[in-house]
């Protein structure tokens, strides 16, 4: 795809485009008893040292609550097998994105087209990012080779698609053909894929620098410099 191809605003109309404004992300935490909520990092944090260490497949309920400092009735209290509290706190990630993909869903080509022109970081993906950098270590545990393979699809499907899906006109947002769905599901691996390299490379870019790279690549021509 081309920026050409999009209208862009006036000057005067393009500087009254503003991010939209930060909000803070559902936390399943919310409400319950402190006590609950240290339990739950204890073993989120357990979790993801051992992910680290031996894989998923390799841990026990033992060792989940020997790294927390917990006792198997705690842990027994909240889920019932490991793998009941590895999708849970998976499902809590994805919830929590659920306020960004919602807004991304929203945006407007002209507005895209603004930033994209102006080389600028577009707020809503310097927003995806941050909140990504925030849950680095999980993802780290989660998307590496002692993790889950089934994430990286569900954070696919849950961001990467709505964004391309968002850039896409009303015609093949409403009745898209077999090519426009492949053209996102291309994208969509594509953008999964910047994410995992971040992740995997220790986030060594700013949420500004992945933003610009991330929109730099959607829009790039053949035989273009490969550039910022």
């Amino acid at each position: 795809m081309t920026v050409e191809t999009i209208e862009t605003r006036p000057p005067a109309q393009a500087t009254a485009v503003k991010a939209p404004a930060p909000r803070t992300v559902r936390k399943s935490t919310r409400g319950e008893d402190r006590r609950i909520v240290r339990s739950k990092n204890a073993l989120r944090n357990a979790l993801i040292e051992l992910m680290e260490e031996e894989g998923f497949d390799s841990i026990t309920v033992n060792e989940l609550c020997a790294r927390a400092g917990l006792n198997r009735g705690t842990f027994y209290n909240h889920f019932t097998d490991k793998d009941n509290l590895l999708a849970t706190f998976e499902d809590d990630l994805i919830a929590d994105l659920e306020d960004i993909q919602g807004r991304m869903a929203q945006l407007s080509l002209v507005e895209l087209a603004w930033y994209v022109s102006r080389r600028k970081p577009l707020p809503i993906l310097v927003e995806l990012f941050d909140y990504l950098r925030s849950q680095s270590s999980f993802l780290h545990a989660v998307m590496g080779d002692g993790g889950d393979v089934r994430f990286a699809p569900r954070l696919r499907d849950s961001v990467c698609t709505c964004l391309i899906q968002s850039i896409l006109h009303e015609k093949y947002r409403t009745n898209p053909t077999p090519f426009v769905e492949y053209y996102v599901a291309f994208f969509a691996n594509a953008y999964l894929g910047i994410i995992n390299r971040w992740v995997e490379t220790g986030m060594q870019e700013s949420s500004e620098e992945m933003a610009l790279i991330a929109q730099r690549l959607l829009f790039i021509k053949p035989g273009e410099s490969i550039e910022l």
